[in-house]
């Protein structure tokens, strides 16, 4: 088994399809085979309601990994879908940002809890907040890689070089191997020329990190996690799933 990748999965701005592509994208990946974990550590808890995880049922979250050192294998539950697994969020987490504040070595407790799991995968998605406080910068300490979903519309590259810099700022003083490795185009509307534009746009600025499959917006995709399922199970022969495959299969290098 080749080493796990650790992903976070961040945008400082929100609305772009964050949680929907780590849920879609993990579920795709462990269609392939690959034992996936999403880690949730939004407040707003979509990964976990998104993969049919009621917040009520479980004894332990990210909020007493990050704060009780309880051991983040205490907190993963398995979900309906072989192979990806997910560690989930509850509202708890809103505090965290405050309480972390003047934890010892407060942006390397995620790092730290990963360790002991990470060789048990090999994927670990985290899915971030939409703001760059401290839950953030443990993602990015913990993470080997970022993978930015932008979203086909206006202001599309808004709030993306304000996440380069602050993973540059990571990189030289918390995590050496910190690098933006993938680019996810969501949303994509193919009746729009802005759509177009914006995805040129992209593929201008940064190259070969942009991924060659493009998520369409459509309405499946969106109304998949009301159901608590990922698109690949609510709908599994609509676009929007055929997309997340194709993505997984690159994302995975496994694009036979």
């Amino acid at each position: 088994m080749t080493s796990s990748r650790v992903l976070a999965v961040a945008n400082q701005k929100g609305g772009v399809g964050k949680t929907t592509t780590a849920v879609n994208l993990g579920a795709a990946l462990a269609d392939l085979g690959y034992r996936v974990l999403i880690i949730d550590l939004d407040p707003q808890g979509n990964a976990s309601t998104g993969l049919g995880i009621d917040p009520r049922n479980f004894d332990a979250s990210m909020y007493d990994v990050l704060l009780h050192d309880v051991p983040l294998e205490d907190c993963i539950e398995p979900t309906s879908i072989k192979n990806l697994f997910l560690a989930p969020s509850t509202l708890d987490l809103a505090g965290a940002e405050i309480e972390l504040v003047p934890a010892l070595s407060r942006e390397f407790r995620l790092r730290r809890a990963i360790e002991p799991v990470k060789d048990d995968f090999a994927f670990v998605f985290i899915d971030c907040p939409p703001s760059l406080g401290l839950i953030t910068l443990n993602a990015l300490s913990a993470a080997t890689e970022v993978l930015v979903p932008i979203q086909c519309e206006y202001y599309a590259l808004e709030g993306v070089s304000q996440l380069t810099r602050n993973v540059e700022l990571v990189r030289s003083n918390l995590n050496p191997t910190l690098r933006v490795s993938t680019i996810v185009l969501t949303m994509y509307d193919a009746r729009t020329k802005l759509a177009d534009s914006v995805v040129t746009e992209v593929r201008n600025h940064f190259g070969d990190l942009v991924c060659k499959n493009v998520i369409p917006r459509t309405v499946r995709i969106s109304e998949a996690p009301s159901f608590g399922e990922p698109i690949t199970v609510h709908d599994p022969t609509s676009r929007g799933a055929i997309a997340y495959r194709e993505l997984a299969k690159e994302v995975s290098g496994d694009a036979s």
